[in-house]
């Protein structure tokens, strides 16, 4: 029986890797469209736009395991079509196994209108060299100004329509209030350029974490720099001669920018699964047991499967991996649906903040001290849904156990 992985992040080589430990000693391919050895997301937006970390950390495994896999690694030549069990890629080759794991990911969300210099994206490893490109000296970006303190930024920050006060020398707008937008707001301000970050909700991550945590998170921006414009829709761009020059607000206030960095999320990449048979509906729709059709199963954040009265599509590193080793074992033949406890974690400013299970609007503070180091329960109907700690590992990890369903 051989295996056809298509997608060489995290959750396809976890599947790799899953089915060897497993004992399966049959043909495994893998298919990604980017030319690098499988990376690990995550430190794009931190250590390795940082400059922290260069390319070769980000590296999920050394090239002498990944050569233990005995898999064969086919990079740089993304899949085009899926018909039956055999997948077609943009050079013209066609990959045919007994089973297929999709693991494609997501594709980045753009501000409509023509591409501009100076906008970016961040989801792929490349994406992550440009923009550390244009933050760097001379890099097209204008040069952080010397200490990068708080002082570089005249004002705390400023919601829709407030005076905010104005930065000087060269301005990092990001766009998108979410998990990766925060991130890339406080790396940017740790490089020290002046930087507002503009989204919709009324709270920072607010969908991620709820109001009142998103609200201590932005705080601890504010105090560190970032200029918040929360409660504000971003309507486009705007350029001078081809280069991004500001972002524009829904109300037509523009925000001044050298560089601008769209994240306004991705959606499931599965444009190439047109006529393919399977079902695709914000994500590649499947079972519990991870399978979209005969012998089809998908793993991470493309993939959405039945859990519990409904279906779900988690978009992050653990689901990632755990999924695929669910996907893993049902190739095998263990029959395994997949119940996870969804978690996800960020760091930011020296704050690590984690989340089990999902927020909701009734929040407790069940230990510690908020704005320090705290653990806090979302309930829902009495019930405990989610475990929240801030700078409290080894303390969520035991609280998480009161999760329902844990």
């Amino acid at each position: 029986m051989s295996v056809l992985v298509v997608g060489a992040s995290a959750a396809g080589l976890t599947t790799a890797e899953a089915l060897r430990r497993k004992g399966f000693r049959d043909r495994i391919t893998v298919l990604g469209a980017e030319c690098h050895p499988p990376y690990d997301r995550p430190p794009l937006s931190k250590q390795f736009l940082l400059g922290d970390w260069d390319e070769s950390r980000t590296r999920l495994r050394p090239d002498a395991m990944l050569s233990a896999l005995d898999a064969e690694f086919v990079l740089g030549d993304p899949a085009v079509s899926l018909s039956d069990h055999t997948v077609h890629t943009t050079t013209g080759r066609s990959f045919t196994a007994d089973r297929v794991v999709i693991a494609t990911g997501l594709t980045p969300r753009h501000l409509p209108g023509p591409p501009l210099e100076g906008v970016h994206v961040l989801r792929t490893l490349d994406d992550a060299a440009a923009l550390r490109k244009a933050l760097a000296p001379g890099g097209g970006g204008g040069s952080p100004r010397p200490g990068g303190g708080v002082a570089d930024v005249v004002g705390e920050g400023a919601r829709c329509g407030g005076g905010g006060g104005a930065a000087r020398g060269p301005r990092v707008v990001v766009v998108g209030d979410g998990v990766l937008g925060a991130e890339i707001a406080a790396t940017v301000r740790k490089l020290g350029f002046a930087v507002t970050l503009a989204g919709p909700q009324a709270a920072l991550m607010e969908a991620q974490l709820g109001s009142v945590v998103g609200a201590l998170l932005g705080d601890l921006h504010a105090a560190e720099g970032v200029e918040l414009r929360l409660g504000c829709a971003v309507d486009g761009l705007e350029d001078v001669d081809g280069r991004v020059s500001g972002v524009r607000l829904v109300g037509g206030e523009v925000l001044p920018a050298d560089v601008a960095v769209v994240a306004l999320g991705a959606t499931p990449a599965t444009g190439w699964l047109e006529g393919s048979g399977l079902t695709v509906d914000n994500g590649i729709v499947c079972d519990e047991f991870c399978q979209a059709g005969e012998g089809i199963y998908a793993a991470g954040d493309v993939a959405r499967w039945r859990h519990e009265d409904g279906f779900v599509r988690l978009e992050n590193r653990t689901n990632a991996t755990e999924q695929a080793l669910c996907v893993a074992a049902n190739i095998v033949g263990e029959h395994q649906p997949y119940r996870p406890v969804p978690y996800f974690w960020t760091d930011q400013f020296g704050t690590k903040l984690q989340l089990h299970g999902r927020p909701s609007a009734d929040l407790m503070v069940a230990e510690g001290t908020v704005g320090e180091r705290f653990v806090a329960h979302y309930r829902d109907a009495g019930r405990i849904v989610g475990v929240l700690g801030w700078n409290t590992p080894k303390q969520t990890r035991a609280h998480r156990q009161h999760l329902v369903g844990t």
